[in-house]
């Protein structure tokens, strides 16, 4: 029985998926099926399916499919070639000639790629070619724009060739978000678009922190001195967490092998926030050794001297109070920190981008428990009862993000974050002003390498998820880490162009054993790898083989490791894309990305990996649970022409909450500017008269009705 079905009894009681425990297994890939469905309208017409893929050697296709610049493209740039590029291989490559991953694709499947990619994002490349259909073979996209034009007939149905495509369907078959957030026509199962997994059921976005900084605060078995030091500013963040009582956690244990129970016992050590609030400004000195005293009373000496542990141990147990604590900390003792009278607490990747400010609000939902955050969709997530719920809408989300506001009262986000003006988190770390940021481990960790002094003990690692209250129905309020920032399908992908491939079958049946070979174990290396020739091999030819979250996946050769650094400074992604060519679609392996990763990189990723494993951190799921609350949002839903149609009235509240570079987030303007006079249920019943409302009715419509054709999809 496929995955999907084992926990949909709940889902059955509500009378949303109908008879589905009766649903057979679906058949086997070479099951013997006769007639391959494409869509004319909402009709299928039936066609014979061939035996199998089979085209002519050098069948040409022509690709309009890159990942959002020219940089990162099919081929090489000239700005990215130069005068000529020579790689890792050996080879020089040249403006124009294909990237290592595509001359390799060509090879193992015997065609001829004609790069005809404009360089575009997802949106405008699909733009660019709407009314060219016929003269390209593939296009890129993003996923929902793509199943609107595979409904109006101008992509090719991949539901139908699913008999054909093993890989590609056993992929389908063992995450079923994924299938239904590709899913155009429910009511026949259409889908137009291969899914992109940029890593797959992982961790995103996760706190990073000076953990030296920490260690310099918080750490030793005397009390804490400093020669010149701050004073704590006047207090507008209230507790969080309880102020008496007690509080069991779940940590892992410090060698990472098991779970135990750790009680935060405030009856010993009170709420941090509320004995800070009560003494008001003190000096830094003072404010760290309070901390110190709250840490050793609070978890009855479980830390020891290395208190710093809460923060950043494999059985690191901090909450949104504790963090606040350390932040007053840091900013009473600049000091100690760096030599200098300023710094700077919250930042992130670039502070004048509208694009990376978002990250704020999205660690916001991980402080306080506020879903929607970080949906794969809009700011979606289903509640316990299976309905659709609208973070926009909430008017928790707005209380979050007030607290938010608190901390900007305080001075503890940085002030070009708070003003928009450019501020890079490189130059944060390079200067040694900035303490933490939520982001990706690869990307922001490779500053170990770059700007901080491993000399001087300057590390920068990613820490586990704070511990927060949660609802997520079981046992009511829950003190536990969730994270929502979670690895699923992306909103982009490519498609096959109906117009192109018309009357030519040797194309259309090359452009679909391309799709199904990326999704091979063979073609999933190449993906995330490129050739061979960048792969460590043994001597018979054969990968050098390491262990990544349970899968024997290939290390990376010398020579590409040091050539990702000289050429993009230990930037997996930039290095992938614009010079091999992978990591630009399909399904892409995070085991690269790891062994690109700074010792501090890895310490984090592995302390965070083992708590995932002993369910520690918890996280939506890649499909129907039984418990809706855990079930992840598809990034699409099926909706009608009409629903369409309905959708785009209320564009405004895309526009208001967008997440794009240049433009503006409501969500963001909260954290700066606080209620502005209102409050946080006000502001959620603003958002549902402006749209909010039919806007979720729309989607709780087309939610209900991708529910209800589950069975059939999974067919």
């Amino acid at each position: 029985m496929i995955k999907w079905l084992k926990c949909a009894v709940p889902l059955l009681a509500a009378g949303i998926l109908g008879g589905c425990l009766g649903v057979p297994d679906p058949p086997a890939a070479n099951a013997p099926i006769a007639f391959v469905p494409e869509q004319t309208g909402r009709k299928r017409i039936s066609r014979e399916l061939p035996e199998d893929l089979t085209y002519a050697e050098g069948t040409v296709l022509r690709m309009a499919t890159g990942y959002n610049s020219r940089q990162t493209g099919l081929s090489f740039d000239k700005e990215t070639a130069g005068d000529g590029v020579t790689l890792a291989d050996g080879v020089t490559y040249y403006a124009g000639d294909l990237k290592p991953t595509w001359k390799e694709m060509e090879k193992r499947l015997n065609i001829r790629i004609e790069d005809k990619y404009q360089g575009n994002s997802s949106g405008m490349e699909l733009a660019f070619w709407k009314d060219r259909m016929d003269e390209i073979d593939m296009v890129s996209g993003s996923t929902d724009s793509l199943t609107e034009y595979g409904e109006a007939g101008k992509l090719v149905d991949l539901s139908g060739y699913l008999p054909l495509m093993p890989n590609l369907r056993a992929y389908l078959e063992e995450n079923p978000i994924v299938r239904l957030s590709i899913t155009g026509n429910n009511d026949i199962g259409s889908f137009y678009v291969a899914p992109y997994s940029d890593g797959h059921d992982d961790v995103e976005r996760m706190p990073l922190m000076r953990i030296d900084w920490i260690e310099k605060l918080l750490d030793g078995d005397g009390p804490f001195e400093a020669e010149i030091c701050g004073r704590t500013g006047k207090s507008y963040y209230q507790p969080y967490m309880p102020i008496s009582g007690k509080k069991v956690v779940y940590v892992v244990r410090p060698d990472g092998e098991d779970v135990e129970k750790l009680v935060k016992d405030y009856d010993a050590g009170g709420n941090i926030i509320r004995s800070m609030n009560a003494v008001g400004s003190m000096s830094g000195v003072r404010a760290v050794n309070m901390f110190r005293s709250y840490i050793d009373r609070t978890y009855h000496g479980y830390y020891g001297s290395k208190r710093s542990d809460l923060f950043a141990g494999q059985n690191a147990a901090w909450d949104a109070d504790e963090l606040v604590a350390l932040l007053r900390c840091i900013k009473a003792n600049a000091y100690t920190l760096n030599g200098t009278d300023t710094v700077q607490g919250i930042f992130t990747r670039d502070d004048g981008s509208n694009q990376r400010r978002g990250d704020l609000f999205r660690f916001a939902g991980q402080l306080f428990g506020v879903r929607g955050m970080e949906s794969c969709q809009d700011y979606l997530y289903i509640d316990v009862y299976g309905r659709l719920r609208d973070a926009r809408q909430e008017p928790d989300s707005y209380r979050a993000l007030g607290r938010m506001h608190d901390l900007v009262c305080e001075g503890l986000l940085s002030e070009s974050f708070v003003n928009k003006s450019p501020m890079t988190g490189e130059e944060m770390l390079r200067n040694d002003q900035g303490f933490m940021q939520y982001d990706y481990n690869q990307t922001q960790t490779v500053y170990n390498e770059t700007v901080l002094q491993k000399s001087e003990g300057e590390r920068y690692m990613a820490v586990l998820l704070p511990i927060s209250s949660w609802q997520d129905g079981v046992n009511g309020n829950k003190y536990m880490r969730f994270t929502e920032s979670w690895r699923s399908v992306k909103q982009n992908g490519w498609a096959i162009s109906a117009d192109g491939v018309k009357d030519h079958p040797d194309r259309l049946y090359a452009a679909l054993k391309l799709i199904d070979y990326a999704y091979s174990p063979e073609g999933k290396i190449l993906m995330s790898y490129g050739p061979d020739e960048f792969i460590r091999q043994n001597a018979d030819g054969s990968y050098k083989l390491f262990s990544f979250k349970g899968e024997m996946m290939p290390e990376i050769s010398d020579a590409t490791y040091a050539e990702l650094w000289s050429r993009s400074g230990g930037n997996y992604t930039d290095y992938c894309r614009r010079y091999l060519g992978s990591t630009m679609s399909f399904e892409k392996s995070q085991a690269f990305e790891y062994q690109c990763l700074s010792s501090v990189g890895k310490q984090g990723a592995d302390q965070i990996a083992a708590a995932i494993s002993l369910g520690v951190i918890k996280h939506p799921e890649l499909e129907i649970t039984s418990n809706p609350w855990y079930t992840s949002v598809p990034n699409v839903f099926p909706s009608t022409k009409r629903e369409l149609d309905l959708l785009s009235i209320h564009k405004k509240l895309e526009d208001i909450f967008s997440q794009n570079e240049n433009e503006e987030n409501r969500f963001v303007d909260v954290i700066i500017n606080g209620f502005d006079g209102r409050n946080a249920d006000q502001l959620a019943a603003e958002i549902r008269k402006e749209g909010g409302q039919e806007y979720l009715e729309v989607k709780q419509q087309t939610w209900t009705r991708l529910q209800a054709g589950a069975k059939e999809l999974m067919k």
